[in-house]
């Protein structure tokens, strides 16, 4: 079936009502193997000792921090470009998400520079860049929450959305283009991973049970806005009805 198929509201409800329960269960049965993985059969860093496994976390949250907002940006073009009608439902139920998994990026990030680098911030490339990301996450939201109509909001949102990806290469790319203290990309490399098999097995399961995380979450906030919108154009619809000829009627947007 094509995306387009699930254009119309209601069938991509009768979707997500299908697919959420299996989604949500597969998440929670990868998120126990993961973390029983992560902390009772992983061995500890001949360095980091028992610190090493703050990775587990941080990196999967790092990962799914970037790809929110590739998601975003892909709804931004499908907002200004094909006008898909769920697109900007799509990049707004994104958002906030994206911007819990950057948050605990840099929180426990934080917690894992102090016992390496001595100190839990530093203004480094990637640092830097992954916060201007969580910025630009608040920004939409808070660009999405201040204006009535979705769907001017939406494609406000896009254009944002689009000027904010280029901060993805510089978040990517940073260790490689400016001496920064973190280390070079060790997973996803030409020549293979350089994590040993008993810390890479564990960190893409946990990687796995975040993605399926941001999946179930993604559907749910879409599902919700859809029926936030519906509420809001009986209300709209309602209030236009109701209103003698000729007066005007402001109608607060359902929250």
């Amino acid at each position: 079936m094509a995306i387009w198929d699930y254009a119309n509201p209601t069938r991509f409800v009768r979707f997500a009502d299908r697919v959420l329960p299996w989604l949500a269960a597969l998440c929670a049965l990868v998120f126990v193997i993961g973390l029983y993985k992560s902390f009772f059969v992983a061995p500890e860093d001949y360095q980091q000792g028992d610190t090493v496994r703050i990775m587990f976390i941080h990196v999967p949250a790092a990962w799914l921090a970037m790809m929110s907002y590739s998601i975003m940006t892909v709804s931004a073009i499908g907002t200004l470009v094909w006008k898909h009608p769920l697109a900007d439902v799509s990049a707004k139920a994104a958002a906030p998400i994206g911007a819990a998994f950057t948050f605990i990026a840099l929180l426990t990030g934080s917690l894992w520079g102090k016992p390496m680098w001595g100190t839990y911030w530093v203004w480094d490339a990637r640092l830097t860049s992954v916060l201007v990301l969580f910025i630009m996450y608040l920004g939409l939201m808070t660009l999405w929450r201040t204006m009535e109509d979705p769907i001017k909001a939406g494609k406000a949102a896009a254009v944002l959305t689009l000027v904010g990806a280029l901060n993805l290469p510089i978040i990517k790319f940073s260790v490689d283009w400016w001496n920064t203290l973190h280390q070079p990309a060790s997973v996803v490399r030409m020549d293979g991973p350089t994590i040993h098999p008993d810390i890479l097995v564990p960190l893409l399961v946990m990687a796995l049970a975040f993605t399926l995380l941001f999946f179930t979450l993604h559907l749910m906030a879409m599902r919700n806005e859809i029926m936030r919108r519906r509420v809001r154009a009986m209300r709209l619809k309602a209030a236009a009805s109701a209103r003698p000829a000729g007066a005007t009627v402001r109608v607060q947007p359902a929250e």
